[in-house]
């Protein structure tokens, strides 16, 4: 079954399967992305511990609120496209988007012993999100070796892909 152009119910999001909506929701003619699908379910298991006369755990709770911030953050669309590197994996560059890269990598810091991420560049762009998909896009159909928003190339080629976009 082909999806069609929707828009989620509750947020208005396009739906664009499978990244913020699930293919199995076409059939079901479920026009809701997979966040607000995600606070709704929440929403009604909290409900359903009340109704029990039982106290919601505090990590549901916590998942709730996750959720609800994230929903609220991804309707955002403004942001940077960025390239960072980590010199424990040399020749790999990862390319993402945030609304702020430098705010980004300062997450990855936490991951790493060594807090050796680096923001090797950055571009504004109105639509972050289809602007990453498109850059995406691109280094795959130019052979670039990938895993996930990683990218096996030189810095310069990446760089130059971003900047003509």
């Amino acid at each position: 079954m082909t999806p069609t152009i929707k828009n989620c119910i509750e947020c208005g999001v396009i739906l664009n399967s499978p990244s913020n909506w699930w293919l199995s929701f076409v059939g079901k003619q479920h026009y809701k992305c997979i966040d607000c699908y995600e606070i709704r379910r929440t929403e009604n298991i909290i409900k359903r511990k009340y109704k029990e006369g039982k106290q919601p755990s505090s990590k549901l709770l916590a998942k709730l609120l996750g959720t609800r911030h994230k929903a609220e953050y991804n309707k955002i669309e403004n942001g940077y496209v960025y390239i960072i590197s980590n010199p424990a994996w040399e020749g790999w560059f990862k390319v993402g988007m945030a609304l702020d890269a430098s705010d980004r990598c300062s997450v990855y810091q936490t991951s790493s012993p060594f807090r050796d991420y680096v923001v090797r560049y950055s571009k504004y762009f109105e639509d972050r999100r289809s602007s990453e998909q498109q850059i995406h896009a691109i280094l795959t159909k130019e052979k670039l070796e990938r895993r996930g928003e990683w990218f096996k190339g030189s810095l310069s080629d990446i760089k130059s892909v971003i900047k003509q976009h």
